[in-house]
Order: structure tokens, then sequence, then C-alpha cells
């Protein structure tokens, strides 16, 4: 996407202005009407993506209902000990991600084509995705398989990951981080672009996140956060 969002005129290939205007792919697409806000609807795109992706990790939910640690560290939840344990702490931020992906590109695309333009102004779901990423790769444990299937501290590495995105420096960080590449755009994100439909749309979006997660993995191995 265009850094502040600017809408592209160019035609899309199939638009149709007569057609019916898709509701349910224009409510995914603009992120619940967050596209519509101003200024630059991509930030506040950014944004909902970041409380979406810290909504969607269980040690979040464990927060809100009030047992926090206790639940976390398997005072009074066993279940999340071990190798499982990490998969119950991981799976649902990844699970959430590919659903927004797959959402995007279709969502994305059907309002592209309404629209008639490649890449509308207020659609931000590739933000909202692109932060998603950027926080999951940048704040997910790394450890060798052997760890994950063999040692009971596999639910701990998880646990970081949770505990890391009620940090908000962590946030800020990446916040930052991601609108600044989504903006610049340092290749391949232009030629990402130039996918059809909703690829173009999103992947540029994804690639921004891929580059926000190695440095927030720098700033945070050297200590500067």
């Amino acid at each position: 996407m265009n850094p502040m969002k600017p809408s592209n005129n160019t035609p899309a290939t199939t638009g149709d202005s007569s057609a019916q205007k898709p509701r349910i792919a224009f409510a995914i697409a603009t992120a619940l009407g967050t596209g519509y806000l101003k200024p630059a609807p991509g930030t506040w795109g950014s944004l909902a993506g970041l409380v979406i992706a810290v909504l969607s990790h269980p040690f979040t939910w464990f927060v809100f209902v009030g047992t926090g640690l206790d639940m976390s560290l398997h005072a009074k939840a066993p279940l999340l000990s071990g190798s499982l344990g990490a998969l119950i702490l991981l799976v649902p931020s990844v699970a959430v991600w590919f659903l927004l992906a797959f959402l995007g590109v279709r969502s994305s695309t059907e309002v592209a084509q309404f629209a008639g333009t490649k890449d509308p102004q207020y659609v931000v779901i590739d933000e909202v995705s692109g932060v998603h990423l950027a926080l999951m790769l940048g704040l997910a444990p790394l450890s060798t398989p052997a760890t994950f299937f063999h040692s009971s501290d596999a639910a701990a590495f998880a646990l970081y990951t949770g505990m890391s995105l009620l940090n908000w420096r962590y946030l800020l960080a990446c916040f930052v981080l991601f609108r600044l590449f989504d903006i610049a755009k340092p290749f391949p994100c232009r030629r990402l672009e130039n996918l059809p439909g909703g690829w173009g749309i999103m992947a540029d979006d994804w690639m921004a996140g891929i580059y926000a997660a190695i440095c927030l993995r720098l700033a945070l191995h050297f200590h500067w956060l």
C-alpha cells in the first residue's frame, strides 16, 4: 500500500460500478470502518492490527480474566506445561494471522474491483495483517525443535511472547518500525505491489512486517529496548 494510503486511480481490470456493493468485503477490508478514519488511514489500520495481535494471544485472555501469571505459570493450568503448553500459547496468534491474510486477500480483491482502483485508500486490512506479522515474528520464541519436544521449559518460551505483547515499548517499537518500512517500501515491496488483485495489496505489507520483525529482534538482542 502507499504510505499514507492515497487514492490510486489506476482502473481495476474487472471493476463494475453497477454491481451491488460487497458489504462484508468492505467491512473486512476497512477493518470495520477503521480505513475511513482520517488522517492517514494506514496508521489507524496499523493500530487496529496491534490490538488484534495482542488480543489473539492467550496470555492476554488470562490477564483479562484475572488469573494472570498464576494461570500462565501452570499453578492452575497444568495443560500449559511442556510442548503442549507452547502450542496452546502460540497457535492462536498464528491462526489469527492466517485468517487475516486469507480474508484480506479475498476482501481487498472484491473491494478493489468494486471501487475500480487497484489499491483503494480505505483498504487497511493489509496494515492490520502486516503489523500482526511483525509482532508475531519479532517476539515469537526462538528455539530448536528439541527444546519444544523434550523440554519442560517450552511453555516458558511461548509465555515470553505473551508477556512481550503487553510491553508498551515493544509495541511502540514494532508500530514505528512497521510504519517506516511501509512508507519506505524497500526492495522487494514495490515489486510485490504489482501482484494481481488482493495479493498486490497485501504482500508488500507482509514484506514490511518481515523487515520490522528483523529490526525488532536486533533491538531486543542488543538490549536497545
